[in-house]
Parts: C-alpha cells; structure tokens; sequence
C-alpha cells in the first residue's frame, strides 16, 4: 500500500514538493525505503513541516486519478491513518493546548459546512469525543476532540465553509484560563433591579394624560375602510413566516434532480404487477425466513432480484452515455432510495446479483438504519448502476421518478391497491401495483424499456422463473 503511495508522491513531482516543502521530497522518494520507514518519515513530517494532515490529504487528493473501487479500497484503508495524523496536537509553549481540526470528510468532498457546535466554551471534553458536526453535500461528519480537557474557545463559527484540516476548537487539558460560561440563572439576577426602575418611573409620569387624548384624536381621523375596500390582496405579515437556509444535502439533491432534468431525455413508462403470488409467497415463509436470517421478508428484495432479471435481460438499461461513448456495466449495484429527516439518500447494494433474497434483506434493513440515523459512508453511497424508489410506503399510487445521475434508468414502486381484475373470464378483487420505469432516451429506445418492464412483471407476478430462470 505505502508503496503505491510512495510511486504516487514520486510522479507527481514539482506539485507534491510545492505542497508539502522540498525537503521532504528526497526522503518519500527514495526507493529503498520500507513501509514503516516511510510511516516513520510522514509521522516526522509535523516537526519540520507543521503538520502531517496536509501530506495525508496530498495522497488522498492524489489517488483521486485512480478508477473508483480501487481508490475507494485504498481510501478505506487509509482513512484511519488519515484520522490519526489529522488529529495532531498543536501544542503552545506551555504544552497544555491542542487544536481540533475537521477530518476526512470523503474521496469527493473538497468542503462543509460547520453546521453547529455540541459542546461550549467552558465544556469538558473526552478523548474522541464530538464537540461540532460539519455539514456535507452527502453526509454530516463529527469533529472529535484530539485530547481530554476544557473547551478554551472556538476558532470557526457556525455556518463558514470549513475544509479538512481547518481549525475549529483550541482545547485546554489542564483547564487553566478557560472562562467558564455564564449560566442562565446569572443572566437572570439583573432583570428584578430594572423592573423595580420602570415600576419607579410609572408614578412619576403624571404628564401622560394630556398626549392620550391627542393620540386617540390622531387615530379617529384615519379612515379604516379605504384599506380594506382596496381591491389588491392583503398578504400575511412577515412575523407569520420562518426563513430557514436549505441544507447542504437539500441543495445538493436540488441540484442534482435539476441537472437530471436538464440533461437526459427523461421518458417514462408504465405497468402493473399483480402482487398475489408474491404477498402469498411472504406471509407462507415470513415466519421461517425471520428465523433462520434474523431478518424480515419483504417486497424489495423480490423487486431486486426482478431488477437483476431485467437488466442481465436487457444490458442497455444498466449501461451509462459517457461523452460520445457508451459504457456497459459488467456488475450490477442497485441503489436503494431512502427518505431521511434530512434529505433523500440512496445507499448502494453491491454486487446484487451475486446476492440472494436474505442477502439483500439484510443490506436493505443495515443500509436503511445507518441512513436513518446519518451514520451511513460516502462509499456506501458511491457509483449505483440503476435506481428503486418505492413511493409505495408513502401511499403513492403512482408518479414519474427522476432519474439519479449518471444512471440512465430508475424503477418506481407505488402502493398496493385491491382493484378488479379479469382473471380467466371472471371479476375477481387483486391486490395490484403500478410500477413506472423512467429512462433516458438518448440510449435506452422505448422497446428495451418495455421489455425490461414486462420481465419485472413477470418474475414478481410468479417468483418460481427465478428459479427456473425462464
């Protein structure tokens, strides 16, 4: 691993030596050097340089020309380093003050927002413990306390665009000099001695009662009715209204949609899925199936592994336009549309077709709780080949989803609704499902995506051609 990185600060030359000094190029680029040696050699770095982080983040930044699973499996291993050397001490004459800095924030993120504090000047702080939360395009990312101790004061404020590596707190270990807050019940102490001066100044006013008449004489005067026989509309007063700044996660995702929009060809087509197979299916195994796996049946993982049909079925689907060429996609990674408090995300199944039915249940149920809870990684939101949205457990009957970008096509699941059908001559009650397939018409004609319609209502409508594969 150390030896790649050693190659990578070695091509990129005059540029790593303007980031991270001259000095220390001769000694990365050194061919003999060991792993731990060249370990040894960045963890140094601070005491000549100032501080390791900035090498980490010149690897990171420079492994961004790699292809996507390889810099996400390089990242990955070495993000906690990354973590270690972004939390170095900087220490003043007395040795007691350490800064704590913004980490890693992930392959693609350049920037936050500090978004707020959960601690206050005055506060005791443990080791790795958050002190305030940095605000992404993707994810809300904690900021640790490299040390033990007291708050002394903060460096950014709530709100400013922070990068990795930019200072947010100064932290005490001793706790010497550190102003400790006020508390409430202090703030309240001078209120009673001003009510006492405006109760004092109340009897002392004895000329008031000559302007009061003045002012109900001005007021008599002012017509009321010409306001209100004015034809325009009266709007609510500004006091009623709330202005709050969007999210960085909200304008991303408007952002993105927007662009969707702007961008493909979006067309839309329809189907329905009668679902008395499939529910049959569930509540006959649900019980067996939650026993064995520790997880529950549900209907995405019989829509996922539909998806899979359609797209070995029909390739073009879980293909992407890439400038004037056409990228066609040996895996297949679905993601998974979840609505959070804080926005809509869609982690990513890997390799879903490589997974069965208890597989897929138990990504969806982990996936889902991490998003829930704004745990989830950028790297389980990454790449994604084609996109399920279920509307359904909204209610929706039916809609027109918006593809994710760069994907070209995305399924849209809606509620479950007993509707009269035909079935062999007779009228009989079914539990349907509309399902809408949006796709891009620069590259999937509206032939593939019918096909690929008609196969998702054929394995859900009878799961056994899974098996027959039929």
């Amino acid at each position: 691993m150390f030896a790649v990185i050693r190659r990578k600060l070695t091509s990129r030359g005059a540029s790593s030596a303007l980031l991270i000094g001259k000095s220390v190029r001769p000694a990365l680029s050194t061919p003999r050097l060991s792993n731990t040696a060249l370990r040894e050699e960045i963890v140094s770095l601070p005491e000549r340089i100032g501080n390791a982080r900035h090498i980490c983040h010149f690897i990171f930044s420079g492994c961004s020309t790699l292809s996507s699973r390889p810099t996400r499996k390089l990242i990955g291993s070495l993000q906690p380093f990354y973590v270690q050397t972004s939390r170095m001490k900087f220490s003043s004459d007395s040795g007691d003050l350490v800064e704590a800095v913004v980490p890693f924030m992930g392959e693609s993120i350049s920037d936050g927002t500090l978004a707020t504090f959960l601690k206050q000047p005055g506060d005791k702080v443990d080791v790795d413990e958050p002190i305030a939360q940095v605000e992404t395009d993707k994810v809300t990312i904690d900021v640790a306390s490299p040390e033990a101790g007291v708050i002394q004061k903060f460096v950014a404020k709530e709100g400013d665009t922070v990068e990795p590596g930019t200072k947010i707190a100064v932290i005490s270990k001793s706790g010497e000099g550190v102003a400790v807050s006020k508390k409430p019940s202090d703030e309240a102490s001078p209120k009673p001695p001003a009510t006492e001066t405006k109760t004092e100044k109340k009897p002392e006013s004895t000329t008031p009662p000559p302007p009061a008449p003045e002012k109900s004489m001005e007021k008599t005067p002012s017509l009321p009715p010409p306001r209100t026989s004015a034809s325009e509309p009266q709007l609510p007063p500004k006091e009623r209204e709330r202005r709050v700044p969007m999210t960085r996660l909200r304008k991303r995702v408007a952002s993105r949609l927007k662009d969707s929009q702007n961008t493909f060809a979006l067309l839309t087509t329809f189907n329905e899925v009668d679902m008395t197979n499939l529910m049959k299916l569930r509540s006959d195994y649900k019980d067996a199936f939650l026993e064995k796996h520790g997880v529950k049946l549900g209907f995405m993982s019989g829509f996922v592994k539909a998806a899979v049909s359609g797209l070995q079925n029909q390739p073009v689907i879980n293909a992407v336009i890439d400038g004037d060429d056409i990228i066609y996609r040996d895996y297949i990674d679905i993601s998974i549309a979840v609505g959070t408090p804080k926005g809509l995300v869609v982690p990513v199944i890997r390799d879903a077709d490589k997974m069965n039915f208890a597989e897929i249940e138990k990504e969806i149920n982990n996936l889902a709780k991490k998003a829930t809870a704004g745990s989830i990684s950028i790297d389980e939101m990454a790449g994604g080949t084609f996109t399920i949205s279920n509307g359904g457990v909204y209610g929706s009957l039916l809609s027109t989803p918006i593809i994710n970008p760069p994907q070209s096509a995305i399924l849209g699941m809606h509620s479950i609704v007993n509707r009269p059908m035909v079935v062999g001559g007779n009228i009989i009650a079914r539990p349907m499902m509309y399902i809408a397939l949006t796709y891009d018409h620069r590259l999937i004609d509206g032939r593939e995506a019918v096909y690929f319609l008609r196969r998702i209502k054929d394995v859900v409508e009878d799961p056994r051609r899974l098996l027959l594969d039929i």
